[in-house]
Order: C-alpha cells, then sequence, then structure tokens
C-alpha cells in the first residue's frame, strides 16, 4: 500500500501518517518526489484497512502497490533515483564506469591500475578483496590486505572504491573501507546478507544471480529497502544459458524492463556476461543504447598474469579508447560523463 501525500503537505501532516502506522505495528518508508511525497506501508493488510488513511490531512489518495516488490518499485517512487558516491554519481543524467582489476593482489597492482583507470576516465574503482572461486584453489583475495590497498588507492586518486562483501559477518569490516558493497551474483539470495548490508548506510550494488529472473532480483533488491537502505544500484552481469561461447548471455533486454518496474539505478558488467576480452566494447555500447546507467569493467594493466579473470580484463589503453566512444555518443543518449 502506498499513501500519495497532496503537493505541499506539511511536515507535520507526514509525521502524523507515520506515528499512526507506527502504532497499529506497521512499517512506514518515505519517498520524497520532486512534487510529492509517498508513504510506503509494509505489514498486514488487514491493519493497514482498519485505518481511515483518506482521512488524514494531507493525503491526496491511497494506492495498493501489485507488485511483490514494494519499496523499489515505480509505483513507490516515479522519479529514477540517482546515489551520490563521495565526488561521482550513479543514475540519470550520468553514465558510470566502474573499472578494476577482479582481484586486488599488491600495492604495486592496485595502484598503478587506480591511476591509469582514472586517468582514462573512470569514476568508480573496482578491487576483490575477497573473492567467492568456483575452485576453493583458487586465488581468493587478500582479505582485509585487500581493502587496506583500495582505501590507499581512494585517497591516492579520489576514485570512490566499489568492493564485495561475501559474509554477514564482514560486513561491518567491508563497510569500513568501501564506498559501495558489492553483492555478487553467488549471493543475490542470501537474504541474511541482504539484510546486514540493509542496515548500513553505504550504497549497495545488487548483481542479477546467474539463474534469477528479473522478479528475483528485484526481490533481493526489496530486503535491501526494507531493511532501511534504499540507495540501491543494480548490476546486470548475464545469465546461464545453453550458450558455449560466451561465459554468460548478457540479457540486454533486462536493462529498459527493469526501468519501466523500478527506480533504482541499472548497470552493466560486459566482463563477467562475456568473459571474452573482445566483447566488452560492443556490449558496453548495448548498454548505453538500452539505458544503462553505467557499466562495470574488469581492468587489469598485464591481463595474461592476473590472478583471476584475465581472460574477460582488458588493457588501461583499451578501456580508454572504450571510454571515448562511449563519451562520443553519450549525448545522443541524455547521457553526461562526469569530469573528476
Amino acid at each position: 500500500m502506498i499513501i500519495v501525500m497532496k503537493k505541499g503537505a506539511r511536515d507535520e501532516n507526514i509525521k502524523h501518517i507515520v506515528d499512526k502506522l507506527h502504532e497499529f505495528g506497521l512499517e512506514a518508508h518515505i519517498s520524497k518526489g520532486k512534487y510529492r511525497t509517498v508513504i510506503g506501508v509494509i505489514g498486514d493488510e488487514e491493519k493497514i484497512m482498519e485505518l481511515p488513511l483518506t482521512a488524514y490531512p494531507g493525503v491526496e489518495k491511497v494506492m495498493p502497490v501489485m507488485k511483490p516488490f514494494k519499496l523499489v518499485s515505480r509505483e513507490f517512487k516515479e522519479e529514477d533515483t540517482s546515489i551520490r558516491v563521495r565526488s561521482s554519481v550513479i543514475g540519470p543524467p550520468y553514465f558510470a564506469a566502474i573499472a578494476g582489476p577482479c582481484s586486488v593482489e599488491s600495492e604495486e597492482q592496485i595502484l598503478n591500475i587506480a591511476r591509469a583507470v582514472k586517468e582514462k576516465g573512470a569514476t568508480f574503482l573496482r578491487g576483490g578483496a575477497f573473492k567467492p572461486r568456483t575452485s576453493p584453489y583458487s586465488f581468493q583475495g587478500l582479505g582485509k590486505k585487500g581493502l587496506e590497498l583500495l582505501a590507499q588507492a581512494r585517497e591516492e586518486t579520489g576514485l570512490p572504491i566499489v568492493t564485495e562483501v561475501m559474509e554477514a559477518r564482514d560486513v561491518e569490516l567491508v563497510a569500513e573501507y568501501a564506498d559501495v558493497l558489492q553483492i555478487g551474483a553467488r549471493n543475490m539470495q542470501n537474504f541474511l546478507l541482504l539484510t546486514e548490508v540493509g542496515k548500513q548506510e553505504k550504497p549497495v550494488l545488487l548483481k542479477r544471480g546467474f539463474s534469477n529472473t528479473i522478479e528475483e532480483w528485484l526481490m533481493a533488491a526489496e530486503y535491501v529497502a526494507k531493511a532501511g537502505n534504499d540507495e540501491i544500484i543494480l548490476c546486470e552481469r548475464g545469465i546461464r544459458t545453453f550458450e558455449k561461447y560466451t561465459r554468460n548471455t548478457l540479457d540486454i533486454s533486462s536493462v529498459p524492463l527493469v526501468k519501466t518496474l523500478s527506480h533504482l539505478p541499472v548497470i552493466v558488467d560486459p566482463s563477467h556476461a562475456s568473459g571474452r576480452q573482445d566483447l566488452i566494447e560492443p556490449l558496453s555500447l548495448a548498454a548505453l543504447a538500452a539505458g544503462a546507467d553505467g557499466i562495470m569493467v574488469e581492468v587489469h594493466v598485464s591481463p595474461e598474469e592476473a590472478l583471476s579473470d584475465g581472460a574477460q580484463s582488458i588493457t588501461p589503453e583499451k578501456f580508454g579508447a572504450l571510454v571515448r566512444k562511449l563519451k562520443e555518443i553519450a549525448d545522443f543518449f541524455n547521457r553526461r560523463w562526469q569530469e573528476l
């Protein structure tokens, strides 16, 4: 259920409704748009129906939310959400470029890559400190040391950090260093982890699981929002199909589709979607054309020597060429590139 307030409704009107909802054991989530304020109500529907909500001062109308995801839906908030992270923004009208290595391997490696991607036009730095790997014998990341090196790279370059948190017990540790908490595809339905990151005051980048539907993806985002964190970035990173020529299959149709269903920003990860260096550029251009709010690209100074995902990593030079092409056509799609 959502309560749409009249244009110009007073703060005391909103507070009165929220207090009354709490008295009935209901949750109230406030979304202040450009023209109107909307209050999302979550809880026992019978209790909601007991309240004469349309009689409250400042209320314009009361509407049911038909979709199973409430707080992340367009019904709850009509305007696009843009999320500011330090000096960078993810969401309209900007197009963000998140770039960096799959894994933080050493101080020299992450600093060199951070400097390079900043010079080439990146607006965020990505890098894994804790790495979920299919094989238990593969490189698992540097852990806390990796987080410290990412923070060092941010201090030098000014690029906000995006890094993955894998377990609920590590959320506070990662939040101490990271600017954006990433939930990987394998953890998209780790509901305990989603709830814990929802309690943090840091934006959450939620990757779509490679075997999950769009509705399941948005329901996972709902867990984060329900816990109190509405700064959520959705990341399409490809789904598992029968195709063998690519690591996954990029569901480019999910970008405009999710944009109709949700107000949250959506970015695309062409690296994991394809698993191939030669497909990063065309898939990135397709993401911009489809209405995505950014891309997340794996970049390594020496991909052949990368400890993880070298086959899908591009060099800083190729990343720079990609950024130049994106900039050339960004205006056509009503997007702006941030100059940091």
